[in-house]
C-alpha cells in the first residue's frame, strides 16, 4: 500500500506545482503548450531513447507480456467498436482507445513496482510493449488521420520515421538489439535531456487544469466513463483472467501482471492528444478520474493477491 500512496503523491504534488503556474500565470499564456512541445519533441524521445537502448529485449518473450498485449488489445478494442459505433473520429477514437488500455508505467509504475511488487524491472514488459509496438503505431494513425502522412503510399510507410516519439523508441530498440554500447559522452547529455520528460508533461497537465471545467461533464462524458470504466476495472480483469485461466500464473507472477495493468492512463497521453489537437479534454479528463480511481482499485487487488 505504501508504494501505491508514494506514486500517486509524487504525480499529485508535480501536478499540483503546474496548476499553482497555471494560476499565477508565471510561464505566460503559452506556458502549457510550450512545454507540451518540448516534451513530445525533444524530451521524450530522448527519455525513450535511453530506455530501450540499455532494456533487456528478452522480456518480448514471457508470458507477462502476452498477457499485456491481449489485455491491451482488448480494451482498446472494446473502446475503438464503441467509437465506430458512435462515430466519434478516428483522432479522438485513437485517444479514448490509449485513454482505455496504455498504462502508468513510467512515473507511478516504477515506484509501485518497487514498493509493491519488489522490483522495478516488472514493469519492464508492459513498458517496452507501449514503448515499441503501441505508441508507433498509435500516433502514426494520429498522423494520417489529420493528413500528416498523407501523399503516396511511400510516404504514409514512412510516416513513423517523422515522428520524433516513435522514432525515439525505434532508435531505442536497434540500440539495444544490436548490442552497441552508446559512449558517456553521448549517452549523458541525451539522459540529462530525457529527464525533463516526466516533470515537463506532469506540469502542463497540472497547467491544463486551470480554469477548466469540472470532469464528466459536457460532450466528452461518455467517452471519458467508457475510458475510465476499461482502464479501471476492465484491464485488470481480463489481466487477471488471462494470467490465470489461460496462462496459469500464480502468486507473485499473477500479482504482477494485474497490478501494472490496473495502473491508470498515462499522463503522455495528454500530450500525444494536445500536440494533434484532438481528444484533449477526453484525455485529460480520462487521466485525472483514472488515477483517482486506480487508487481503490490498486489497494484492492494488493490487498487480495498479495
Amino acid at each position: 500500500m505504501q508504494g501505491v500512496l508514494t506514486g500517486f503523491a509524487v504525480i499529485a504534488v508535480v501536478i499540483g506545482v503546474g496548476y499553482v503556474l497555471g494560476l499565477r500565470g508565471h510561464l505566460g499564456p503559452q506556458g502549457r503548450e510550450v512545454l507540451t512541445k518540448l516534451a513530445f519533441h525533444v524530451a521524450s524521445p530522448a527519455l525513450l531513447f535511453t530506455t530501450l537502448a540499455t532494456a533487456d529485449l528478452s522480456v518480448v518473450f514471457s508470458a507477462r507480456l502476452l498477457v499485456t498485449a491481449l489485455s491491451t488489445v482488448a480494451v482498446a478494442g472494446a473502446f475503438v467498436a464503441v467509437g465506430v459505433a458512435r462515430r466519434w473520429g478516428v483522432g479522438r477514437t485513437t485517444i479514448g482507445a490509449l485513454c482505455s488500455g496504455y498504462v502508468n508505467s513510467g512515473n507511478l509504475g516504477i515506484p509501485i513496482a518497487v514498493y509493491v511488487l519488489g522490483d522495478a524491472s516488472l514493469v519492464a514488459p508492459v513498458l517496452l510493449f507501449q514503448l515499441v509496438l503501441v505508441t508507433p503505431v498509435a500516433v502514426t494513425i494520429l498522423d494520417l488521420s489529420r493528413g500528416g502522412g498523407g501523399g503516396t503510399l511511400w510516404r504514409r510507410l514512412l510516416t513513423p520515421l517523422r515522428n520524433p516519439i516513435a522514432l525515439g523508441s525505434l532508435a531505442g530498440v536497434a540500440v539495444a538489439a544490436s548490442g552497441l554500447e552508446v559512449p558517456d559522452p553521448v549517452m549523458d547529455p541525451v539522459t540529462l535531456i530525457g529527464n525533463m520528460s516526466v516533470p515537463a508533461v506532469l506540469l502542463a497537465f497540472g497547467i491544463g487544469l486551470c480554469g477548466s471545467t469540472m470532469p464528466l461533464r459536457g460532450v466528452e462524458r461518455r467517452p471519458v466513463l467508457l475510458a475510465v470504466a476499461l482502464k479501471a476495472v476492465g484491464q485488470p480483469a481480463v489481466a487477471w483472467a488471462l494470467a490465470s485461466g489461460v496462462f496459469g500464473l500464480r502468486g507473485p507472477q499473477l500479482l504482477d501482471v494485474v497490478v501494472t495493468s490496473a495502473l491508470p492512463a498515462a499522463q503522455n497521453l495528454y500530450t500525444y492528444a494536445s500536440t494533434y489537437g484532438v481528444g484533449e479534454r477526453l484525455a485529460r479528463d480520462a487521466i485525472l478520474v483514472s488515477t483517482v480511481v486506480s487508487v481503490p482499485v490498486l489497494v484492492a487487488v494488493a490487498a487480495v493477491l498479495g
